[in-house]
């Protein structure tokens, strides 16, 4: 049972890009990536928002999820939320076993 967190972060004048350069840049996507549980981590920009930035985050399980937020990165990406001034929606999947 996988779970994708999809994650909209809107900003303005091109923040949202920016954070998710940052985050890149920065490694902290990487570190995220390298995480157990973690089986994707990829930032998208859609065509008719371009103040918005879409984070599909998808994890093996709920408890991958709990460790993930636990993690010290946590503050750091909420910093960069915070330095980029965004807002955020979220939406949760759960995929059933097949």
């Amino acid at each position: 049972m996988s779970i994708t967190v999809n994650i909209y972060y809107t900003g303005r004048d091109g923040s949202a890009r920016a954070f998710a350069e940052e985050m890149e840049q920065s490694g902290i996507a990487a570190r995220v990536r390298a995480e157990a549980g973690c089986e994707r981590y990829a930032y998208f920009y859609p065509a008719d928002d371009p103040e918005t930035v879409l984070l599909i985050d998808r994890w093996t399980d709920q408890a991958a999820i709990d460790l993930h937020h636990k993690t010290p990165m946590m503050q750091e990406i909420a910093q960069l939320r915070e330095k980029y001034h965004l807002k955020m929606r979220v939406e949760r999947y759960t995929e059933l076993s097949k």
